[in-house]
């Protein structure tokens, strides 16, 4: 049985009240996450949604032959987005229900619910003095109430934008405070449903990242050739989070305050809702008796120039799609360093509830641009950072140098193996392989390698002191965010200058391969080799030998565990977290002792001992093997470093990222027809008035809440169908789609949350498409 993660980094762009519609999207994904666990736990199926999903996971492994985990571990959002974002990896993190946030949008999401009690209008005759201009200004020409809302609805807009208008003038009409109150009272709701599992593994990182606009900004150096140095503004303050996943549920991805403040500031959209300041989270904490004893360390991470210049209480933030709407940098930015259990298909999902905005922009254009067309037009309709062609772009360049670097490993394997068997003779595979002779092999495969590479092994040997140099630099500085550096810049170049005083400026010798100080340096600390290497040997029993009739499959199963187990002692040692407590004190004095942090790492890695340990599991792990699959297994494993010499200074990321191609799916109403054909505009409501309409009516609410679910089961469904390396039958996966719609309609009518004449409607839509 073929063993699979599918692996989904969720970009949500910004999108105004449409944020109720990637509501609905995220509900699925978390709903599928959740099937996911309890296949792979062995829990019984629930009603609804959730044994659909359960069923098309059992139908994989049935009829298929793959037993798949769904493992959503990136979440980034913008605006709103960025709010489903913050909520969707505080359920995946913690195990904690998601309906408290579907109430959030359905009951408070409306611009009554949101002004300031300050802006309200307390009677019909309120402000009389401003009713003239507010009827003036919603009756002339360029109001496009008449022509960007649904006749049904119109009268409630008129009279919701009335009472904005009248309320107060030149200040925010919607609460601050009171927006932070409503998601904190959401992740209240959330801690006191039912505590489940983690949807992600034990130990699995979820990284979770939302944008935010510094209004003020601060200044930057910036390095030019001339003059050497300048001062630039930079505005952008991107929020992130990661953390490994805990065994049990329950507990909080972030402070909840914290995660207050990120859904706040992605969300604090100009002109609707003040700035957010560090105050206004000081006071929620306050009147809700939240301890927020993570404060200053929080801050210190997110804003360390204003923390350094002691301006943190004057920072004001606005909405992060100000700047950036479609944050695919910052989930891109988190596939380094993550490891990989089982064979990984990585796919970047991105929601865009509306992609014919360049259509519907050009077909207005013969129209003069209205009051209200260009302020909120500005606002939410044009997007920035335009567009995401460089992300897609580089992502699809990262596929293609996995496929490449593929390509020069399977070229050189004839060779390699010609290699090591004259190095090592025919009795190296009648051998039994203990652990002792696996080390004296090892040994010698690298010191051949080294020597018979010639000039190419001096680029070898400076790729490798680079990537770990890089990779400790990196380390330190996550460490010692007191330093206010910031990038890891200055901490690598210290660092070099201590190995060059430690002789390592020359790093081979004159007969060729590497001098004994690179020797012990690397043996202390080049952890990239012995993660690569088990790497190639796990891609070898995921993949290449599978089709081999001879290997059995269950032999190439229990490989792939024990090597993935192997890897798992190269990852721990890796993180952060194993450096121990006192890493952030010499840390933090890098700049002064590089020193003890290089001594520091060595004396808690202790990377020697591990490879004892390693080779002590892969010995078991060969000697249990068919004789075919170990001498495979030898091949490889004594051939690496003749691989690794060619092909390390291919790479660009030391090989420690997952390292395979990387597709990009979208969740949109145009991408989802099985029910009704028209994309966007034939099923979403909230595109109206400038994508603030579902703010103004809860029928529009409910609609998009809805069509949301429907179009992301359909997308989760054609996700894991893709999987498969044989497409499943057409009608299968049809049949799926048929009976996820009917278990969503089925839970909403339960649960009294959507109006009965809509859920009727849909489902005679389902039943009449999908017979």
């Amino acid at each position: 049985m073929r063993q699979k993660e599918l692996r989904i980094a969720l970009v949500c762009y910004g999108g105004v009240s449409l944020a109720v519609y990637m509501h609905g999207v995220t509900r699925e994904l978390w709903q599928l996450a959740r099937a996911s666990r309890d296949f792979h736990a062995g829990h019984e199926a629930r009603d609804g949604i959730h044994k659909v999903y359960l069923d098309l996971l059992k139908h994989l492994e049935e009829h298929g032959g793959l037993r798949l985990r769904v493992l959503p571990d990136i979440c980034s959002g913008a605006s709103a987005g960025g709010i489903n974002a913050v909520f969707l990896a505080q359920a995946i993190y913690s195990g904690q229900s998601l309906e408290p946030l579907t109430d959030l949008w359905l009951e408070v999401a409306d611009v009554d619910e949101l002004t300031h009690p300050d802006a309200k209008i307390r009677w019909a005759g309120g402000k009389f003095w401003a009713q003239p201009f507010a009827s003036w200004l919603l009756s002339r020409p360029g109001t496009e109430i008449a022509t960007e809302v649904a006749p049904e609805t119109r009268s409630e807009v008129r009279r919701k934008v009335s009472h904005l208008i009248r309320g107060r003038w030149f200040e925010p009409p919607f609460s601050g405070f009171g927006f932070s109150s409503l998601l904190e009272r959401a992740f209240a709701a959330m801690e006191q449903t039912e505590k489940e599992e983690p949807l992600l593994p034990p130990g699995h990182p979820l990284d979770l990242f939302v944008t935010a606009t510094d209004f003020f900004g601060h200044l930057e150096l910036l390095k030019l050739n001339s003059p050497p140095v300048v001062e630039d503004s930079e505005h952008r303050m991107p929020i992130s989070f990661r953390c490994k996943t805990p065994l049990v549920g329950g507990e909080n991805l972030a402070d909840p305050m914290e995660l207050v403040f990120a859904a706040r500031a992605t969300a604090s959209f100009p002109g609707a809702f003040p700035p957010l300041q560090v105050s206004e989270i000081d006071r929620l904490a306050e009147s809700t008796g939240r301890a927020w004893h993570s404060r200053d360390e929080f801050l210190d991470r997110i804003m360390p120039v204003h923390v350094m210049r002691d301006n943190v209480e004057s920072v004001s933030l606005i909405d992060g799609s100000v700047l950036v709407n479609k944050p695919f940098g910052g989930a891109m930015a988190a596939l380094q360093g993550r490891p990989a259990q089982r064979e990984v298909d990585r796919r970047f999902v991105y929601v865009d509830p509306r992609p014919d905005r360049f259509g519907e922009r050009h077909a207005q254009a013969r129209h003069e641009v209205g009051f209200f067309s260009a302020i909120f037009g500005s606002l939410s309709t044009i997007p920035r950072e335009q567009p995401i062609r460089d992300n897609l772009e580089q992502l699809e360049e990262q596929s293609r140098e996995a496929a490449r670097l593929s390509r020069i490993v399977s070229a050189l394997r004839p060779e390699v193996e010609r290699t090591v068997e004259k190095l090592f003779g025919y009795t190296l595979f009648l051998d039994n392989p203990t652990p002792k002779r696996l080390k004296a092999w090892r040994q010698k495969a690298q010191q051949a390698a080294a020597e018979q590479a010639g000039y190419a092994f001096h680029s070898y040997a400076q790729a490798k002191l680079s990537g770990i140099v890089t990779r400790i630099a990196k380390l330190t500085w996550e460490a010692a965010p007191a330093l206010h550096l910031s990038d890891h810049i200055p901490i690598e170049h210290v660092l070099r200058e201590e190995l060059r005083y430690r002789g390592l400026e020359v790093l081979v010798g004159q007969n060729g391969g590497a001098t004994p100080d690179a020797i012990r340096f690397f043996r202390e600390h080049d952890i990239g080799f012995r993660i690569r290497r088990l790497r190639l040997l796990a891609r070898r029993l995921a993949r290449d030998w599978e089709a081999d009739p001879d290997i059995p499959d269950d032999a190439l199963e229990k490989g792939r565990d024990e090597i993935y187990k192997i890897l798992a002692l190269y990852f721990q040692k890796e993180s952060l977290a194993s450096l121990g407590d006192e890493f952030p004190a010499l840390a933090e004095n890098v700049l002064v002792d590089p020193s003890g942090v290089l001594d520091h790492i060595e004396a808690r890695r202790l990377l020697p001992d591990e490879d004892d340990h390693a080779e002590e599991l892969l010995a078991e792990a060969l000697a249990g093997m068919p004789d075919h699959l170990r001498r495979r297994m030898l091949f490889a494993y004594l051939g690496f470093p003749f691989y690794d010499v060619a092909t390390l200074p291919l790479l660009r990321n030391e090989g420690l990222t997952e390292f395979d191609p990387v597709k990009v799916d979208r969740i949109s109403p145009d991408d989802a027809r099985s029910i009704r054909e028209g994309g966007t505009r034939a099923t979403l409501r909230g595109i109206e008035f400038y994508n603030f309409g579902a703010f103004f009516s809860r029928s529009y609410r409910e609609n998009d809440y809805l069509w949301g679910r429907l179009h992301g089961a359909e997308r989760m469904i054609d996700l894991v169908c893709s999987t498969l390396d044989t497409p499943m039958a057409e009608g299968t996966c049809r049949a799926f789609k048929r009976d996820a719609f009917l278990a969503i309609l089925d839970e909403e009518a339960q649960a009294q949350r959507c109006d009965p004449g809509l859920l009727d409607g849909i489902r005679a839509e389902v039943l009449d498409r999908m017979r």
